[in-house]
């Protein structure tokens, strides 16, 4: 068993969640984390037990010995960073929403292409494995024809101006933070939609909170409700001409799924607990990926990536909503 060496740049909340998954995972080497400041890095360092630290990413980039680097810096930061390590020859797993824009996006994907390294959106919902069971739901025919898909992720987030979810500056804003997964669920599920109506509650440059509905052509739409300023369940419901499925609370990142046919009978239920935090199926997958020689993963393709960037773009172009640093 090959073990990968792993770099992580950014110690903030994400970087220290993905560090607690890498540290159980038998064939992960926590091998350098890096940070802007040495103080930093040698904290995180030293609780998770990376054998080497950086207090400038550049000097991460250039001298570390990783294999794999998981980015976990502001959004706005994003492309810089694995620009950085793509050109230093590393293999990137790049936390989401990939970059600011579309543009960014494809020129990104295809350096690392150029390159020949491996590159993926850390998109973990479409590694967990009750979304997975969704997909092999809704491939048997189990629901029919999806007709219609609800998924919301609004969380009630006190305002904190120097917070970065809350600053235009690091592309904050809950669509890019938490809209790009009921918007990666309908777009998995039904493709690019025929007409996409939105609206969004501006407040300094960013979005507070945004309704989005996309339409297609066959009849399907998709219902997605975001935020900061207001706590929902934040569960999903896929519909279709056979019945239905249920994600549980969270939907993302939930542990409980479940098949109903047409009448709302439950016909099947599907549990899982995760092993660690739920961070270790993208680890997993990015191993996969990395044995099979594979430069993007086949769950998390780039063309999925781009897709769901160019919908978020005109969400963003119907709000008259661009980052400053774009």
């Amino acid at each position: 068993m090959h073990k990968y060496k792993w770099g992580v740049i950014g110690t903030g909340k994400i970087a220290h969640t993905f560090a607690t998954a890498l540290a159980h995972c038998e064939n992960a080497e926590l091998c350098a984390v890096a940070s802007r400041t040495d103080d930093k890095a040698k904290k995180i360092a030293e609780e998770f037990g990376f054998r080497s630290f950086y207090g400038s990413y550049k000097d991460f980039a250039e001298n570390s010995d990783a294999e794999i680097v998981y980015i976990a810096t502001p959004m706005a930061s994003h492309f810089e960073d694995a620009w950085l390590c793509l050109e230093n020859g590393r293999n990137v797993l790049c936390e989401k929403s990939l970059t600011l824009n579309t543009a960014q996006t494809e020129k990104l994907l295809a350096f690392a292409r150029e390159k020949k390294l491996f590159f993926m959106e850390a998109m973990w919902m479409k590694c967990r494995p009750v979304y997975r069971k969704m997909k092999e739901w809704i491939a048997s025919g189990a629901i029919g024809d999806i007709e219609y898909i609800k998924a919301d992720f609004s969380n009630f987030i006190p305002f904190d101006e120097n917070d970065r979810l809350f600053r235009a500056d690091c592309g904050g804003g809950c669509l890019l933070d938490l809209g790009i997964y009921p918007i990666t669920l309908t777009h998995d599920l039904l493709g690019v939609p025929d007409e996409i109506i939105s609206s969004a509650h501006m407040m300094n440059g960013i979005d507070m909170s945004n309704s989005i509905l996309f339409r297609y052509k066959s009849g399907a739409f998709s219902s997605m409700d975001n935020g900061f300023e207001i706590q929902l369940r934040n569960n999903a419901i896929v519909s279709g001409t056979k019945g239905f499925i249920t994600l549980g609370n969270w939907f993302h990142c939930t542990e409980e799924g479940a098949l109903f046919d047409r009448e709302g009978r439950e016909v099947e239920k599907f549990e899982f607990k995760d092993a660690i935090n739920g961070y270790e199926y993208e680890i997993d997958e990015v191993h996969r990926c990395l044995d099979e020689g594979f430069t993007e993963s086949p769950l998390v393709p780039h063309s999925d990536t781009v897709a769901v960037m160019k919908l978020m773009d005109q969400c963003r172009s119907q709000w008259g909503m661009k980052f400053p640093n774009e």
